[in-house]
């Protein structure tokens, strides 16, 4: 019984994660195969709906033990889960899901929920604001969301040269105009990685509000996971609490975050800035919080500030060993 129930809660595939999400499902529950590279899966439990877009890769580099975000989300706050996997980098442009979408409009399957958010992170937000529509008055929160990667509008964003051959201009198509009917939309961005900036900006309107997530490296939501934040910004989020002061609040707590704290540190290097290197540095360490690499590189910034007759009083003392 013991290996079943550590079966159930760790997936290593793809097999493995539609399976976990059918265990839960329950009788009032769904699974559909939309089409081969599509899934959709329903868990009934609570009065707010939480609609998540995933990757099946993302959800196994990301996702706690391998598991949906979502899951682990409605495990813990007792929400309901509407979640569409993609086996592919798909950008959920297919109309498998556009006749799905329809169909949950049509027997107003929104509207049985209090509240409902949808969420996603690259790929899957894309998906997360381009399918809000279907619920107006819902709730978006979106990290690193393309806006479209039609080559007519986004011709200047050739990371995914296989998304060339998707279709991005019929139904559900342009993200930031399938927005104008939610109630708010956040748009999470690291403003450090140009393209994703680019797209962030193609995001406007009064509903929405776009968050800046510095020197996260194009990894935020697993940042944000790391932090315990992720949970508290996405119940924000769908109650309709979160606030621009609400969240840099919360992202105070990077400070301590050796993810981002060594993406700082790598970007003050770049810009030659010795003695914020060192006051990263000792930050760390004075935390025990830091091993080799911020010693090394408190060294480093030490020898430097001592060339050039700058080394601070406060770091003659500092042992780097």
């Amino acid at each position: 019984m013991a290996d079943e129930v550590a079966e159930q809660e760790n997936a290593s595939t793809p097999d493995e994660v539609l399976a976990a999400l059918r265990d839960d499902m329950g009788a009032d529950g769904f699974q559909y195969d939309l089409d081969e590279n599509h899934v959709a899966t329903f868990l009934a439990r609570g009065p707010k709906l939480l609609v998540t877009f995933e990757t099946v890769e993302n959800t196994l580099n990301v996702g706690k033990n391998g598991l949906p975000i979502g899951l682990d989300f409605v495990e813990d706050k007792n929400w309901s889960l509407l979640h569409l996997a993609a086996k592919t980098d798909s950008w959920f442009r297919t109309p498998a899901i556009y006749e799905f979408m329809d169909e949950l409009v049509d027997d107003m399957f929104f509207e049985d929920f209090d509240q409902v958010l949808f969420y996603g992170a690259g790929i899957g937000a894309y998906g997360a604001c381009a399918y809000s529509v279907a619920a107006p008055g819902a709730n978006v929160l979106a990290i690193s969301p393309q806006a479209t990667l039609d080559s007519e509008r986004a011709g200047w964003d050739m990371r995914f040269p296989e998304a060339k051959r998707l279709k991005f201009n019929d139904r559900y198509g342009y993200a930031p105009d399938m927005l104008e009917g939610a109630n708010s939309a956040f748009i999470l961005y690291d403003p450090y990685r140009a393209l994703d900036h680019v797209h962030a900006s193609l995001f406007q309107g009064p509903n929405v509000t776009r968050l800046k997530c510095r020197h996260l490296d194009g990894m935020i939501e697993l940042a944000l996971r790391e932090m315990d934040l992720l949970h508290q910004l996405i119940e924000g989020s769908g109650n309709g609490d979160m606030t621009e002061l609400q969240f840099h609040r919360l992202m105070r707590k990077r400070r301590d975050h050796t993810r981002y704290l060594r993406t700082v540190l790598h970007a003050m290097g770049k810009r030659n800035r010795p003695l914020l290197v060192a006051t990263i540095c000792q930050h760390v360490l004075d935390k025990n919080a830091g091993g080799p690499f911020f010693r090394k590189n408190l060294a480093a910034a030490r020898e430097t500030l001592a060339k050039r007759g700058t080394l601070p009083k406060w770091l003659v003392s500092k042992d780097t060993h």
